[in-house]
């Protein structure tokens, strides 16, 4: 009979939560705490809230007030120590022992990946919304390959590459994170990858079940081009999304007006740090399938 596997590396893990899901949020939980061969360090950031009822091997980090999704991450990687930092949503779930065993092993085998997405799959069999796979074209979830866009809700990176790009962007509260993020990763002469191999559950929702979905998700296209292009691709990029989504949504109104509202603010207001992409890094970008002006 074989033996323990041998803990050889360590990671800091993540869980986000306003501790409005308390069964799923043990759920994730769980499912870290059960990861073998890896030295773990849990921290669950209560969004506003104070974790508590937390299963034996995970610690609570309560925020005062609900400071968005980027920024609730960020206190928690202050909080945790490992070789790697792990994401998880607080609805997510990794069924495989050894998910970040595997992980891992894929990133020592290729030091050009800097952040690592897994396969999302709806536990209960519904179909994979095509948004879950951060490509633009080929949206078979069984393919993987380099991204320029990273699904939040399970992200691993190591934790010289997170340091290095700054993190997530505190001011975007919620909606495209997760773009600046893999933007930033490229930026340090990585590439962020889509594993299909590797799987995370997640129920399959809307985004548009928060209220400010559409003025945050234009704002936050303004700013992250405001943040993260050179000055001449930031027109290019901010237009190009401006007409896709006055033809996805030239028959809502109710959608357009605070998409616009969002547009405008994102304008007017101030995006944070700016840390221009190098030209280096948009050539890469652009010869890997996804120049950044769309």
């Amino acid at each position: 009979m074989s033996g323990p596997i041998p803990v050889t590396r360590s990671v800091g893990v993540v869980v986000l939560t306003q501790g409005t899901r308390p069964v799923e949020l043990t759920a994730a939980v769980e499912s870290v705490l059960a990861q073998q061969a890896v030295e773990l360090d849990v921290v669950v950031v209560g969004n506003g809230w104070q974790p508590t009822g937390l299963p034996d091997g995970a610690r609570g980090l309560a925020l005062s007030e609900n400071l968005g999704i980027p920024a609730g991450r960020n206190r928690g990687a202050d909080a945790v120590q490992g070789e790697f930092v792990f994401f998880l949503d607080d609805d997510a779930t990794i069924p495989s022992t050894t998910f970040l065993r595997d992980a891992i092993a894929m990133l020592d085998a290729d030091r050009s990946i800097g952040l690592m997405q897994p396969r999302l799959a709806d536990a209960d069999g519904a179909a994979t919304p095509s948004r879950w796979v951060p490509r633009t074209r080929d949206k078979d979830p069984r393919h993987s390959s380099a991204v320029f866009s990273c699904l939040e809700a399970a992200v691993l990176l190591p934790r010289s590459v997170f340091d290095a790009v700054g993190g997530w962007a505190d001011p975007f509260f919620y909606a495209h994170e997760g773009i600046e993020l893999a933007w930033r990763v490229w930026d340090q002469g990585r590439r962020a990858w889509y594993e299909a191999s590797l799987e995370a559950n997640h129920p399959v929702t809307e985004p548009t079940r928060h209220t400010a979905y559409y003025r945050l998700n234009a704002r936050n296209r303004v700013w992250l081009a405001r943040r993260n292009l050179p000055v001449p691709l930031i027109p290019l990029y901010v237009g190009s999304w401006t007409a896709i989504q006055v033809i996805r949504w030239w028959r809502k109104p109710e959608a357009l007006r605070p998409w616009f509202g969002g547009w405008r603010e994102g304008w007017r207001t101030d995006p944070g740090e700016r840390r221009p992409l190098r030209w280096r890094t948009v050539w890469r970008m652009t010869r890997a399938g996804r120049p950044p002006v769309i």
